[in-house]
């Protein structure tokens, strides 16, 4: 199997040839491995296939057949089933190098494989990818997830090294949490933004966007570089008068944002509380302001 002149390069199989599996799998190959096959359902997988990637469409057993490494990029949901019907069908996965790239998951998933003589890996890319061309730079410089037996774990660390990430070992029974943390952070933010967005839409502000831009850079470079002493606004403040003001008048306009805004309000208020930022007497007020009558 022809892979590289370089020592230690390795034939490369993508099962999943979607967003992250091309971008990983050019990653591989910018750092001299060799994509020799992948997999995938879509016409986008294809397309990715082809033109990222280089190879044409396989079945994933004959994708396991000429790689030494897989990259199992597909969908959370459809990962164990992957797992345990290749196993099942009896694939010959003995001394295969299985990378999945769910965040959720850790090695259990990959049990019915290992038992076959598999070698587990969970590597997740923390980025978020879009499909488009820019996504391979994205990966320079993020950090990755990294789950493996502990012997493995040098190896696991130099394949996210090559691919010009940053590891950052997670140990197996903390990945749920992990991912819990890093969705609750990229993924409500989006949510939140876009809510904002539409709300100075609905009372005649041209350009949201524009507007918040700066304040959401501000606020993110803060959070990220002082925690919770970074935070600004009404609750650390302990304006209740304020806070009081905002629900009405989320009730009114957006009345299923009213919701997440007392509850995300309590939780800040919360974190300020413990880290002396506000007073007991201030939180009891914003208590009061918020609808509620215990302090949790």
């Amino acid at each position: 199997m022809e892979t590289s002149d370089r020592p230690g390069r390795l034939a490369v199989g993508v099962l999943g040839a979607g967003r992250v599996g091309s971008v990983l799998g050019a990653a591989l190959v910018q750092a001299g491995h060799h994509v020799v096959a992948a997999a995938g359902v879509s016409d986008a997988s294809h397309r990715r296939a082809r033109d990222r990637l280089g190879v044409g469409i396989s079945q994933p057993d004959d994708v396991i057949a000429k790689a030494e490494l897989v990259l199992l990029t597909v969908p959370d949901d459809a990962l164990p089933g992957l797992v345990a019907g290749l196993a099942a069908a009896g694939v010959d996965l003995r001394g295969k190098m299985l990378v999945h790239t769910s965040g959720a998951y850790g090695l259990g998933v990959l049990e019915p494989a290992t038992a076959a003589g598999a070698v587990p890996f969970a590597l997740h890319p923390i980025m978020t990818f879009t499909g488009r061309d820019d996504d391979l730079r994205r990966v320079v410089g993020c950090s990755f997830g990294v789950t493996a037996p502990e012997v493995l774990r040098p190896v696991a660390e130099a394949l996210v090294i090559e691919m010009g990430g940053e590891p950052v070992w997670i140990a197996d029974e903390d990945r749920a949490l992990y991912h819990a943390a890093l969705a609750s952070a990229a993924n409500h933010m989006v949510t939140l933004i876009a809510e904002s967005q539409e709300l100075l839409a609905k009372i005649g502000v041209e350009h949201p966007g524009r507007v918040l831009g700066p304040l959401l850079g501000a606020a993110l470079d803060n959070a990220l570089r002082l925690g919770i002493t970074g935070l600004t606004g009404p609750v650390v403040r302990g304006d209740a008068g304020t806070v009081r003001k905002h629900v009405d008048a989320l009730i009114l306009a957006a009345p299923e944002a009213a919701d997440a805004y007392v509850a995300l309000a309590r939780l800040t208020a919360d974190r300020a509380l413990a880290a002396g930022l506000l007073k007991p007497e201030a939180a009891e007020r914003l208590l009061d302001a918020l609808g509620g009558n215990t302090w949790t």
